[in-house]
């Protein structure tokens, strides 16, 4: 067993001690863990590679962990299966998919028996932040309510955020992490009778009259309800580029899943597409796993994430290119090295200003689109649905919380026949906060004074969060105008306690402390990544806010906070410093150095990928475009391109995309026809009921 690819100590998450089973692999005997699915086994292994398309040989492997593709089918027992979504079992014989799978051979016909049907006020479809929220909200009204997710544990992506949330401590548990957020909100639920969890099930269809099917524990059942909440989150977008179709290639959702859910490393060195919120939190999370990240490139100016994320990972060594996009993605069957280059002010690649990396993994976190699907249908049908969280509208999990909640208490109100809006007027504007993007970045408001003990907020951009002015002992931290966006300040008089640096999420607070010597005064700086170990008499190269290096110091002392999975790491420095020291660099910059020459592929931009099921370029799609062709369903028709097994999750975005490139209006372009099914199953799964 590759053991290098387990995560055997992390920083922040406990490492349990699974039983061990053995599996097959294309008849090699391996092991895995108890209850892990067979994509994370094979991983954990050392295997990328599940198979070959059969259109064109290429390598597929592992893209969303989510059961949005089928990139990572492989044959399981005789049959073709999702490996992200099936767990792996003793002695299961595993095979790589080679081409199309061959369908299994049924000696007798089905057996047809009656479906069970279940009746229930409310249906929450999905079991993340938003689902969970609103439940609690319904289970407080004693509402009959069906909560379902096609996981084997609730909480959705806390369960993968390994760091702490940003927002409200009073509305979304700022200052707390994810996967404990996770398991709160978890706890409360199952305090509720009137809540029922309906774990591994998987929502398929709204159907015409009104009732919903949904596949448990591969059993088929129809549910009833009065009215649905769609929860169910969102799916990542992807991006056209040559090589796009190389193993390798993952989603973020995907690499937090393997990374933070399942403690299997799938790479050894890293680059991140994407410098939003979720493609900077990635970075940090595979510095906690003990990988490379050897850079992060974002087409704006500017990182569209909270500016302390981006200056975090730019502090600990990772280097940030903005203005810049992925050219194509180099290898034969996998990824092993990616080439970007600078956009100018048209967003046109700058010749001349190629670099070349080598990687092992490319990770696209370029956005994401919210599962409307459930939404439509139950509008179509004439169900009252409403949506929450990333289903509704894409935003931090603090906001999806937040208006959970709210959607809880709505439903709850209209189930009841209440008249009266039980919704106060300050939860939609506090909703608004949480949702809000990133403000204005102010300059520094640091004190005058060199005497005594305070912190410098390196916090300088205006973001919904609050942590550090609720825990302040003597009310020392506030924002000027009381808001949740403001930036916060320092004015007061500090006791040098460090409750802020700890609870911080973007770990931007440090402490200058003159009290034991004025002219080389004692800074304290949080640290979470222990899995680069610091000790004393450590010698670290410190930098300012934006990475600028200030010198290399030694540090004097380490605290250790257990419960907090943190430690303050302090240095003796010059005064002339102090107030300017944001963090240390732990990654050595050797890692991110380019190649002498950069790799160009002779492969056009047309050449990418748009339909990774069926192989259809960007070059095809676009020469039916310039023939006039502007109806997706016509353009599926000729390419196949949306008749793969996702269902067009995928190639629908990119293709209006290309309908936008050739200057096509939006409300000429006729939409594509969605499949009946949101999920693929198979057929024997309808009669509830097996071959008999």
């Amino acid at each position: 067993m590759a053991d290098s690819n387990r995560i055997a100590i992390h920083p922040i998450l406990p490492v349990p001690d699974k039983k061990e089973i053995y599996f097959y692999w294309n008849g090699q005997k391996m092991q895995a863990k108890c209850g892990e699915t067979i994509a994370s086994a094979l991983i954990a292994n050392g295997i990328s590679v599940f198979g070959h398309h059969h259109k064109d040989g290429s390598a597929q492997g592992i893209f969303c962990a989510n059961g949005q593709c089928s990139q990572c089918s492989v044959i399981a027992n005789g049959l073709a299966v999702k490996s992200c979504m099936t767990a792996v079992s003793e002695n299961m014989i595993v095979q790589s998919l080679e081409g199309l799978p061959v369908l299994p051979a049924v000696d007798n016909p089905l057996s047809f028996e009656p479906l069970e049907q279940i009746d229930t006020d409310v249906l929450i479809i999905g079991g993340g932040p938003a689902g969970l929220s609103a439940a609690i909200e319904l289970g407080k009204q004693n509402i009959p309510t069906l909560v379902i997710d096609d996981k084997n544990a609730l909480g959705g992506k806390l369960v993968l955020q390994t760091h702490k949330f940003f927002g409200s401590q009073a509305d979304s548990s700022a200052g707390t992490r994810g996967i404990d957020i996770g398991k709160n909100l978890a706890a409360e639920i199952a305090t509720y009778s009137s809540v029922d969890i309906w774990l591994n099930s998987t929502a398929v269809f709204v159907f015409s009259d009104k009732k919903v099917g949904v596949l448990k524990d591969g059993v088929y059942k129809i549910v009833q309800p009065k009215r649905i909440l769609n929860a169910a989150g969102a799916r990542e977008k992807f991006l056209r580029f040559p090589g796009n179709n190389l193993a390798g290639i993952y989603g973020a959702g995907a690499f937090q899943t393997l990374v933070n859910r399942d403690l299997v490393r799938p790479t050894q060195r890293l680059f991140i597409i994407g410098g939003g919120n979720v493609g900077l939190i990635a970075g940090y999370h595979s510095l906690q796993a003990g990988i490379d990240v050897v850079g992060l490139a974002e087409a704006m100016p500017v990182c569209g994430g909270y500016k302390v994320h981006s200056d975090k990972l730019k502090r600990f060594g990772v280097p940030i290119y903005t203005s810049h996009t992925i050219l194509c993605a180099n290898g034969d069957d996998t990824v092993e090295s990616i080439t970007i280059a600078e956009l100018d002010k048209n967003f046109q690649p700058v010749k001349g200003t190629e670099k070349t990396f080598t990687c092992d993994t490319i990770l696209i976190a370029v956005g994401l689109n919210p599962l409307s699907e459930f939404t439509l249908e139950a509008e179509a049908a004439g169900l009252p649905i409403d949506a929450a969280g990333d289903a509704l509208e894409i935003a931090e999990a603090s906001s999806a919380m937040f208006n959970g909640k709210i959607a809880g208490v709505k439903i709850a109100s209209i189930l009841k026949g209440e008249k009266k809006n039980p919704i106060p007027d300050d939860w939609f504007i506090k909703a608004e906060e949480l949702k809000s993007a990133p403000g204005k970045t102010n300059n520094y408001n640091t004190p005058e004074k060199e005497e005594g003990v305070f912190p410098i907020l390196h916090c300088l951009q205006e973001i919904p969060c609050n942590p550090c002015t609720t825990v302040c002992p003597t009310n020392s931290i506030h924002t000027e105008d009381g808001s949740l966006t403001a930036v916060p300040v320092y004015t007061g008089s500090c006791i040098g306690c460090g409750k802020c640096l700890l609870i911080c999420p973007g770990l931007a607070i440090t402490l200058v402390d003159y009290r034991k010597d004025k002219e080389n005064p004692t800074i304290s700086i949080v640290y979470e990544v222990s899995n680069y170990p610091v000790k004393v008499g450590d010698n670290k190269i410190l930098n300012d806010i934006n990475a600028k290096e200030l010198g290399k110091y030694a540090i004097t002392a380490v605290q250790d906070f257990p419960k907090q999975h943190t430690q303050i790491v302090k240095f003796k420095v010059p005064k002339a410093i102090a107030k300017k020291v944001a963090g240390f660099q732990i990654q050595d910059a050797n890692v991110s150095a380019p190649l002498t020459k950069p790799v160009l592929l002779e492969k056009t931009a047309d050449e990418a990928m748009v339909c990774l099921c069926e192989r259809v370029t960007a070059g095809e799609v676009r020469a039916l475009i310039r023939k006039g062709i502007t109806d997706m369903n016509l353009i599926k028709s000729i390419t196949r391109a949306g008749m793969g097994p996702c269902g067009s999750k995928t190639c629908e975005v990119l293709i209006k995309g290309l309908l936008r490139e050739e200057g096509i209006p939006e409300k000429e372009i006729a939409p594509i026809t969605k499949r009946p099914l949101f999920i693929e199953i198979p057929l024997e799964k309808f009669p509830n009921g097996s071959a008999k």
